[in-house]
């Protein structure tokens, strides 16, 4: 919005010195701007295309608190699950967490232990303050993106190969 604002006034500037110059040609200009200002301004789409990876699954690159880490997109999974060393790779405080939550994950029944993360981006979609489990070392080879963040959006979906996530507004 605020550069929509910025170009209109940029544009009238130059209508007004055209203005002074040449008075057919100003006419044409508010004409122009006139039906500019009449289209409403398209806002920008938040919107996250991942393609799915040969290995079949959807991975992508999030950043973590400020840190890039690897992710896989999951539904199936509750919450967003962090392996312990991307935990440690962010800087959560491991030696205070308590691993009292039961977990099924892919390499068996685990415990894990809630963490709150600060900031969760995937390209232009950024959510603050995101529920999420960390997992003792060596239980997990992948982050996994789960409903705790895909909750969030507006919508998400799985098209052939591709699963499209999209942010409010």
């Amino acid at each position: 919005m605020r550069i929509v604002l910025l170009i209109s006034v940029l544009v009238a500037t130059v209508i007004a010195a055209f203005a002074y110059a040449k008075p057919a040609r100003f006419a044409q200009a508010a004409h122009v701007v006139a039906g500019l200002m009449r289209e409403p301004a398209a806002s920008p789409a938040r919107t996250v295309d991942i393609a799915r990876g040969r290995s079949g699954d959807f991975s992508l690159k999030a950043s973590i608190n400020g840190i890039a880490a690897p992710m896989v997109v999951d539904t199936g999974a509750t919450s967003v699950v962090l392996t312990h060393e991307t935990a440690r790779a962010i800087g959560l405080p491991l030696e205070m967490l308590t691993y009292n939550i039961e977990v099924e994950t892919a390499a068996g029944p685990t415990r894990a232990a809630r963490v709150t993360l600060d900031r969760l981006g995937i390209g232009g979609l950024v959510e603050r303050s995101v529920p999420a489990l960390v997992v003792p070392a060596g239980r997990m080879k992948a982050n996994l993106l789960g409903m705790s963040f895909l909750d969030r959006l507006e919508s998400w979906e799985v098209r052939a190969d591709r699963v499209r996530l999209r942010g409010y507004p």
